[in-house]
């Protein structure tokens, strides 16, 4: 998630953007009853820790804020970005200083926790907007957005996290407010749903391990109904001899006994069709097949194991400076994303897709759309590597978003990878002077 944090420049007009990484989170899954809704959102108070800047030269501040979460979509399905709005109706801490403050020096940044089905943090950030703060008074409310993308269904908590309130007036100072009894006071709640058509298939082994020649109990679910599904063992991506058919019953779902013999399977998929499906089929689900063979004499066997891993992203950074324009003149602010690492350690058949999207630039002036954003992706493969990166197209990310790097489903796949683009915004002539921000959210599946 994305701290953003833009300062003014006198008679410069600036651009910032923060990169958001949802990367999907596996939390507990809560599954949601049939015509259950979400939650109305509700005010809450939570304890909170303020430190004022060192040289306001007063102690920590120990008080209450008074929050409330809201979403744009109480009942989003699972690939859904979800807007969230944490707005502070009353903050812990007050201006530190005699000197009293200016309107529009005000830029909150903060938190917002997930619970329940799905677990993370939400980067939210609000507009340099205020109204004028006297020395030693309250800081007035404020509102910040951010957004997540659903990856699990059930009910998703949302509770109020820490934030900062950064000044920029004579020096750039912060107030960051912590949580003193963490996790905060659940304000919203959100129902979330599966996609239609998504594959729920399941399998299930009635034991973890066994001899050469034993069979082990295969269990499906939620396959097509009356279909003919193939059951087989698997050594890594590739499939051994261990093999059957069944089909399906009336409500898609099946009892097999599968005889593994080949010491090499690993695990045990199924799947409808001809080959192996990711759409439309289930597992590996882990299977270990015991040698008891006894070894010659005068000899010793050697046994061990490759673990799969998960697929995963790091970036090398969350805030981006772009290249200032004059205004009358505007054009291109340039500059380039953080490198962003993908590492697919899962050694199954499925290759990945990173894309992004981003919200409109706001500031003093209104908004720049974010349509004007456009990228050029480039992707470098680690030597060794399966698969190989393939960037996406150059060209505008917008609202709707689109593909930054991906690798394609193969036979074996997995690997690194590091993502870089080059970025730039398309600023209008006469767009008002001052510090403009967008969120640019990557989502990795």
């Amino acid at each position: 998630m994305a701290l953003l944090r833009t300062r003014t420049r006198r008679r410069r007009f600036t651009a910032a953007f923060g990169v958001s990484a949802l990367v999907l989170a596996a939390g507990g899954t809560l599954a949601a009853p049939a015509g259950a809704a979400a939650l109305a959102s509700a005010p809450v108070d939570f304890a909170t820790h303020c430190v004022p800047p060192p040289i306001a030269g007063i102690p920590p501040i120990d008080g209450t804020t008074t929050a409330q979460i809201t979403v744009d979509n109480p009942t989003p399905k699972v690939g859904d970005t979800v807007t969230v709005t944490y707005k502070v109706t009353k903050p812990a801490a007050s201006n530190p200083v005699d000197l009293a403050l200016p309107a529009d020096i005000m830029t909150p940044t903060g938190k917002v926790t997930l619970g329940g089905a799905q677990s993370g943090a939400v980067t939210v950030a609000g507009p340099k907007k205020n109204d004028p703060v006297p020395g030693k008074g309250a800081f007035p409310p404020f509102s910040m957005t951010g957004t997540f993308t659903v990856t699990q269904p059930g009910s998703i908590t949302l509770s109020p996290g820490d934030y900062n309130i950064h000044t920029s007036y004579i020096m750039e100072l912060d107030t960051p407010c912590t949580v003193t009894n963490p996790p905060a006071p659940v304000s919203e709640t959100v129902v979330a749903t599966a996609q239609p058509g998504a594959n729920e298939r399941s399998l299930q082994l009635g034991t973890a391990s066994g001899a050469p020649g034993e069979r082990v109990t295969v269990t499906g679910a939620k396959f097509t109904p009356l279909a003919e599904v193939t059951l087989v063992g698997r050594a890594g991506a590739a499939e051994t001899a261990d093999k059957m058919t069944v089909t399906t019953d009336s409500a898609g779902g099946f009892v097999a006994r599968l005889t593994v013999n080949d010491k090499a399977t690993s695990g045990i998929v199924a799947y409808e069709g001809a080959a192996w499906d990711p759409e439309k089929g289930a597992g590996p689900v882990t299977y270990t097949v015991i040698d008891d063979t006894p070894p010659p004499p005068n000899s010793q066997k050697l046994n061990t194991a490759v673990t799969a891993g998960q697929l995963s992203m790091t970036q090398a950074g969350d805030t981006v400076q772009l290249s200032s324009v004059d205004f009358g003149q505007g054009g291109a602010a340039a500059g380039d994303l953080k490198t962003v690492t993908v590492k697919d350690f899962r050694g199954g058949p499925a290759g990945w897709s990173l894309t992004g999207k981003v919200t409109d630039f706001t500031g003093p002036g209104g908004a720049i759309g974010a349509g004007r954003l456009s990228w050029t992706p480039a992707c470098t493969t680690k030597a060794g590597s399966p698969s190989t990166c393939v960037p996406g197209s150059a060209g505008p990310v917008g609202g709707g978003g689109a593909t930054l790097a991906s690798t394609p489903n193969g036979t074996v796949t997995g690997g690194e990878f590091t993502v870089d683009a080059k970025v730039s915004l398309d600023v209008p002539a006469f767009t008002a002077p001052g510090a403009y921000s967008g969120l640019l959210t990557l989502t990795l599946t």
